[in-house]
């Protein structure tokens, strides 16, 4: 018997327990002391009883090499069988152009951010995902830049749309600032749409001191006005909160607000909290950057402060939300990178991207949809075969199933290569997690 190389072993924050995690196996579990030390260190190591050796065993924390080997190519077939199956989601950027002056802005390098799509295009983007992505499902995201500027154009553009999609018979999610969101929910009644994600950075202090008008209106009252009428047409509302330094402590003051909304309590809410990076360019204020465990190590600080912020957002610190709430681990993650699989982006310029990451760099694009079709295959095939089987520092990486991997993108621009890791803080994140969600229970073989 051997070891799993897929054991995650570790000590829960502030406390003296371990725990296991083998997203191979599909096992967790609360550990000794003296059952974390025998597997992970190296012989001579404590002796622990037959049962706790049986249980282990049974588990997948000590297999043998045959076994383990074996498992792992079922379950990455499997894995395989299930992404081909996958819903793909279709980004589609209308214009660059933005009614606001964000302070953390990445996209105002881009060139010719004014321009916007034509009917004409809008008509050539839905013929080539009828025909590319004919036996796909799909769905759509309009994203931008702001998609839904107040103009006569946008509007048609957005009706038109909406219109191609209600042919193809597909959802539409929608990324906007939400400040005229307000004026589009009659237009958008017209289609299927499946969520509407709008950026809210605090309360009403914070967040106009962060996202604003061009030329420094404020912003936050619009946007309210813009979730409330979108929660009373029925539309799902992904509320997303972009965190760094400057915000992060407004953090229990945005949760109480969207409580006393009743937001929390509409079944048709959900949030994320996102990390504020660098993304294109460098941020002028990189001091006030988190990386992602920083950030998650104060999103706990304060959750255990202000209990009700996990009323608003409860953070997933890896699999342990999810092992909590479901009682099992998710599926192993062999691939955390979605482009040219289950994710595709293109936008008003008539190139293909490979996701949200690279859409508007055009030294990224992987071909054009108008005004002729044209696919770099030697890009995308780089692309869709990334995973943690063909990233070499990933293959012999004891958290690899829970990682995937990471970002495509960050690792190529970090390292040069798509087929390099972007690594997560996977056994930090648990060991926050495990103290979150797991604190007061005790492992029992």
């Amino acid at each position: 018997m051997i070891k799993s190389r897929h054991n995650i072993v570790s000590k829960v924050a502030g406390s003296e327990d371990f725990f296991v995690v083998n997203m191979l196996s599909g096992n967790a579990d609360l550990l000794t002391k003296e059952e974390a030390q025998f597997l992970t260190l190296e012989d001579p190591a404590p002796l622990v009883s037959s049962n706790e050796h049986a249980a282990m065993k049974d588990n997948g924390y000590l297999t043998t090499p045959e076994s383990e080997s074996k498992l792992f190519r079922n379950r990455y077939f499997d894995f395989v069988d299930q992404r081909d199956d996958e819903e793909v989601q279709l980004f589609f950027v209308p214009n660059y152009s933005c009614n606001f002056s964000c302070s953390y802005c990445y996209q105002d390098e881009y060139t010719n951010p004014s321009q916007s799509a034509t009917p004409g295009l809008i008509e050539a983007f839905f013929l080539y995902v009828r025909t590319e992505f004919a036996n796909r499902r799909k769905y759509l995201t309009i994203f931008g830049g702001e998609p839904l500027l107040n103009t006569p154009l946008q509007r048609n553009l957005i009706s038109l749309m909406v219109e191609k999609s209600n042919e193809l018979g597909i959802d539409i999610c929608v990324v906007t600032n939400g400040y005229y969101l307000e004026n589009y929910i009659d237009l958008l009644s017209n289609g299927q749409i499946r969520e509407i994600q709008i950026t809210l950075d605090g309360t009403k202090s914070i967040h106009d001191q962060r996202r604003f008008l061009k030329g420094g209106s404020p912003t936050f009252e619009p946007i309210v006005r813009g979730i409330d009428a979108a929660l009373a047409a029925g539309f799902p509302v992904n509320l997303r909160m972009v965190t760094d330094k400057q915000n992060i402590d407004n953090l229990p003051d945005l949760a109480a607000f969207a409580i006393d909304k009743k937001w929390t309590s509409n079944p048709h809410f959900k949030t994320q909290i996102g990390r504020n990076y660098e993304l294109h360019h460098c941020q002028s204020t990189p001091d006030q950057l988190f990386t992602r465990i920083s950030l998650f190590r104060k999103i706990f600080e304060l959750t255990e402060s202000f209990p009700h912020i996990l009323e608003f957002y409860k953070p997933s610190y890896s699999v342990a939300k999810y092992l909590s709430e479901n009682g099992v681990l998710p599926d192993p993650l062999f691939d955390a990178c979605p482009a040219c699989k289950s994710e595709w982006a293109f936008d008003y310029t008539g190139r293909i991207y490979s996701c949200t990451a690279t859409v508007g760099k055009e030294e990224e694009a992987l071909g054009t949809f108008y005004p002729e079709v044209t696919r770099n295959e030697r890009l995308i095939h780089d692309w869709a075969s990334r995973d943690v089987t063909s990233i070499e520092e990933c293959r012999n990486c004891s958290v690899q199933l829970a990682c995937g991997g990471g970002c495509g993108s960050v690792a190529k621009n970090r390292n040069g290569s798509i087929l390099s890791p972007d690594c997560r803080p996977v056994k930090e994140l648990l060991e926050i997690g495990f103290k979150a969600y797991f604190g007061d229970m005790r492992y029992e073989t």
